[in-house]
């Protein structure tokens, strides 16, 4: 009998030697977050990429203020709000080398008081923050172009830095913002990349289902195309967030929105199978679920992350031939235009999506060109030679 929730969720871990071995040559596949989207020919080596992260170990007080808004009122997820710091940590790290002055904590804070009190503040980076001008901005972006940056990523930074200022000056620490006259550089529109139904049917039983693991990998896999949810969506689950009656699910979104989502019978069956064995491992453990209520869990009994999701799906891709590049970003894609091909209404795949824009949601129309060929055909009195 096992004696502790590790023991009972170890036999998760237990994956075979082939199977870990794939496992750590993929195991970076998908490290850096979809979100990012940088373009991997011009994406900066590993090293400046550490040095970014690691420029300084604490943000700028007046930099904490600006996080600590967006996550209290603005709704960020800390992930969101942990790259924004680490945009304006790479900033002020340019300041530092540009203006050759060194970060003073007890004077940045000094000069965030006084910054909005509007009374002299001493000579620090906080103070030149809020009278940076926009040649100096204008200076940092070409530092990152000349790091090769891609315009996926310069487009990113320059959207932190129009956010902050635009903070500085409702917060009246500033009374001008230099970011209105820097133009955010155009980007290639790239269409949404999306596997066909064979593939995701390759995907989806990849998985061996006969153990606690893999019910557990096919249950993610299986929910995340029946519902076309992100990769942090999925992990946030909770127990109590499952309507196995009304064969639903309720999801937190960006902006800590919720939203209904229906589940498809394949998905709702690979959870209740999940779910029995893992309860029933627990239950002979005389051990309860998991302490925070999630729905997925690891090997200790913790919520799953987000990487470890990126992992598993890496795993499978490799076990059944697939593409690696494949995300689970690519499923959500897959999903919508898998809907659409199939005549799904544009605003109810809008609402599934938790889109709050139809624009967001209109790119996949551009995938759907199959079914688009189709209707042409039966519609035009002209499409096909007589």
């Amino acid at each position: 009998m096992f004696t502790s929730r590790a023991n009972v969720l170890g036999k998760m871990s237990r994956a075979s030697v082939v199977n870990r071995a794939i496992h750590a040559d993929k195991r970076m596949v998908h490290a850096m977050h979809e979100s990012q989207r940088i373009d991997s020919r011009n994406r900066p080596s590993t090293q400046l990429r550490q040095r970014e992260a690691t420029a300084m170990n604490v943000n700028l007080p007046i930099v904490e203020r600006f996080l600590s808004y967006l996550i209290d009122e603005r709704a960020f997820s800390p992930y969101t709000s942990r790259c924004y710091g680490l945009d304006l940590r790479q900033f002020v790290e340019f300041l530092e080398g540009d203006l050759k002055i060194t970060v003073d904590m007890k004077n940045e804070l000094a000069a965030c008081e006084a910054a909005q009190a509007k009374k002299p503040a001493p000579k620090s980076i906080t103070a030149s923050i809020l009278l940076c001008d926009v040649e100096r901005i204008r200076g940092f972006l070409v530092r990152l172009a000349e790091q090769s940056y891609s315009p996926a990523t310069m487009a990113r930074k320059i959207a932190t830095l129009r956010s902050f200022h635009k903070w500085l000056e409702k917060r009246t620490f500033t009374s001008t913002n230099p970011m209105t006259l820097i133009r955010t550089p155009k980007q290639a529109r790239r269409l949404p990349k999306a596997i066909t139904v064979d593939e995701v049917e390759r995907l989806l039983s990849a998985p061996d289902d006969t153990d606690l693991l893999g019910a557990r990998d096919r249950a993610i896999l299986e929910t995340l195309y029946s519902t076309g949810i992100r990769v942090s969506e999925v992990v946030a689950i909770n127990r109590a967030d499952l309507n196995e009656s009304n064969e639903c699910i309720i999801i937190r979104g960006k902006g800590r929105r919720e939203r209904l989502v229906p589940l498809g019978a394949h998905a709702l069956k690979s959870l209740r199978h999940y779910i029995d064995m893992l309860d029933g491992e627990l239950h002979a453990a005389g051990l309860g679920a998991s302490a925070d209520g999630a729905l997925f869990v690891n090997k200790h009994g913790s919520r799953l992350s987000s990487r470890s999701v990126r992992r598993k799906v890496a795993k499978y891709l490799v076990k059944v031939g697939l593409d690696p590049d494949i995300s689970p970003h690519t499923i959500r894609h897959s999903f919508a235009t898998h809907l659409l091909n199939n005549g799904a209404d544009l605003r109810a795949v809008q609402e599934l999506l938790g889109h709050q824009s139809l624009s967001s949601t209109q790119v996949y129309t551009h995938l759907a060109q199959s079914k688009m060929r189709t209707d042409y055909d039966k519609a035009h009195p002209r499409a096909e030679a007589s």
